[in-house]
């Protein structure tokens, strides 16, 4: 059985696809890696129609890239967020923090 894992890929003009499981067991290894995906464009548009799933830990990586984008003066725009990462949201009570930036 194959390890769940996480895949970003550029597209172009800020556009960028997460795609993969966005879960305790593949964010802390993506997450350090970091430095080799984050985006430097001043507008990112991250589209997550592709993601099979997402837990708690996803849900925080999330929050951390949308707070290191904007201490870069990036802004971020989340396109087609999974009913599962919304409502995680709403439960943990910080849906607020992303709210601007879902489109």
């Amino acid at each position: 059985m194959s390890k769940p894992k996480i895949e970003w890929r550029a597209q172009e003009n800020g556009y960028y696809c997460l795609s993969g499981a966005l879960e305790r067991d593949t964010v802390p290894a993506f997450w350090q890696q970091r430095h080799e995906w984050m985006p430097q464009d001043a507008r990112v548009k991250l589209d997550l129609a592709a993601l099979s799933r997402v837990d708690s830990a996803g849900m925080v990586m999330l929050l951390h890239i949308y707070q290191q984008l904007s201490s870069n003066g990036s802004e971020l725009t989340l396109l087609n967020v999974p009913e599962q990462l919304v409502t995680l949201l709403r439960l943990s009570h910080v849906e607020s923090m992303l709210a601007a930036c879902i489109d």
